[in-house]
Order: C-alpha cells, then structure tokens, then sequence
C-alpha cells in the first residue's frame, strides 16, 4: 500500500511539473500572439494610409499637360 502511495506521489508531482512547465509555454505563445497581432494591426493600417496616398496621385492619362504645352 505504501509502494502505490509514493508511485502516485511521484507522479502528481510529474503531472504538477507537465501542467506547469505547459502554463508557461502556453502563456510565452499568448504573449507573441497578442504581438503578433499588434504587428498586423499596424502594418493594415500603414497599407490603408498608403493607399489613401496613393488614390490622390492622379494616373499619368488623367494629368493635365504642363502649362508650356
């Protein structure tokens, strides 16, 4: 009886170590999800502004002739 108490002592205590050492690897990965999605959160909006930028430039069939011509 004694033998089957410290086996299942000795694997709590593996379990324990497993659910611990699994808590920190899942926290490490939210904390590089959440990263990751600020990354690209801001590149969306870097591309949104460029292409603001770039509906203001006119194609080169719709300019205007330099005033010379």
């Amino acid at each position: 009886m004694e033998n089957r108490i410290t086996d299942l002592e000795i694997k709590l205590m593996h379990a324990e170590s497993t659910i611990e050492s699994l808590n920190s690897t899942a926290f490490a990965q939210q904390k590089q999800i959440d990263d990751l999605v600020r990354r690209v959160e801001l590149m969306q909006d870097y591309i949104k502004s460029m292409g603001k930028q770039m509906s203001q430039i006119a194609d080169v069939g719709e300019e205007a002739p330099p005033p010379h011509y």
